[in-house]
């Protein structure tokens, strides 16, 4: 039995200094330097202009120097259903109409965010009188679908439907996750256009990509470099791009998707708590001019398609609300290069 006991040991050491290795060696895999690519890759944003309102901006004003003064082409908008329909069956689609005809007459191409978990918090946006209902909410949100695919398929500024915003992470005051809704959304969405592509989200850090991947026409990653948890606090997540581009080989030949885009890049602090509520310098020792340059050249080196940085409109309050123009000058240098 000692003996039996001491093999079992030694087969056990083993497996564990095997292991060990092999996470040693990924390490030093993901965080082995990568060169900047020479070939430039398209930079867009996800403008939110619910959060633009939220944070003591005039909207509008902010929409159009992101794509005026920036120069930026490519925008993701998000659709938020409390907003579209306040009442039910009755629809407003003013804001969201005066937001895609600005970017099409500028041609700017636009991602559409559609579904009832969409950018910015709490993540969830369900009209209370959907929210108390299930079946109600689920049927709701099928029929918004419906009519905003149908009201906006033949815009030429739309590109893309993001059908919901990483679905499969758990994060934000939302409803329970279910993957046959989300099937069903997607279905919805293709029946009813069967030309624009659906991209599905997930996590960078967070997921293994697969249930989204395999969803869509294309897949979209974020990207955060330093957060904050309430288990760990702030800290930074010791990955490179090789984890990135590992990944996204690994799925590629897994599920066969072959359009991977950074959908969403880290370009505005993570604070404990709402950003604009912090000091200006608490804000910029979390995100600032450089480290904006510093993700877009780190996210570059994953040899994603696409990057659409997080933040837009931070930088423009910090401009005109704060007179503190030095990250929205960096933007304006990294997107017209």
């Amino acid at each position: 039995m000692k003996k039996f006991f001491l093999k079992l040991l030694k087969i056990l050491a083993l497996i564990l200094a095997v292991a060990s290795t092999l996470a040693l060696l990924f390490l030093v895999y993901f965080n082995w330097p990568v060169k900047l690519p020479s070939e430039k890759v398209p930079l867009g944003v996800t403008f939110s202009y619910r959060y633009a309102q939220d944070i003591g901006l005039d909207w509008q004003k902010a929409y159009l120097a992101t794509i005026d003064d920036l120069q930026v082409k490519k925008i993701r908008i998000p659709v938020y259903w409390d907003w579209i329909e306040k009442k039910e069956g009755e629809y407003d689609f003013a804001d969201l109409d005066w937001q895609l005809d600005q970017a099409r007459q500028r041609g700017v191409e636009v991602i559409l965010a559609i579904g009832q978990k969409v950018p910015r918090w709490p993540e969830c946006f369900v009209p209370e009188w959907a929210g108390n209902d299930d079946a109600k909410r689920k049927e709701s949100l099928l029929k918004l679908l419906e009519v905003i695919v149908n009201r906006y398929k033949n815009h030429s500024a739309v590109a893309i439907w993001q059908v919901e915003n990483e679905p499969f992470l758990d994060f934000g005051i939302c409803p329970e996750f279910d993957s046959d809704l989300l099937d069903e959304e997607i279905e919805t969405v293709k029946k009813n256009d069967s030309q624009k592509g659906i991209m599905v989200t997930d996590s960078g850090e967070l997921s293994i990509w697969l249930r989204a991947a395999k969803r869509g026409d294309y897949f979209g990653t974020t990207m955060y470099r330093e957060v904050y948890t309430n288990r760990f606090g702030f800290w930074k997540y010791p990955i490179g791009p090789n984890f990135f581009r590992f990944k996204k080989a690994l799925v590629s030949m897994i599920v066969g998707q072959d359009d991977f885009v950074v959908i969403e890049l880290q370009g505005e602090p993570w604070l404990k708590g709402w950003t604009t509520n912090f000091s200006l310098e608490e804000q910029l020792e979390s995100m600032n001019a450089q480290k904006l340059k510093e993700n877009i050249e780190f996210a570059q080196k994953t040899k994603m398609a696409e990057i659409y940085v997080w933040g837009v409109e931070w930088w423009y309050w910090l401009k005109e609300n704060q007179n503190y123009p030095e990250v929205w000058e960096q933007a304006k240098k990294l997107y017209q290069l």
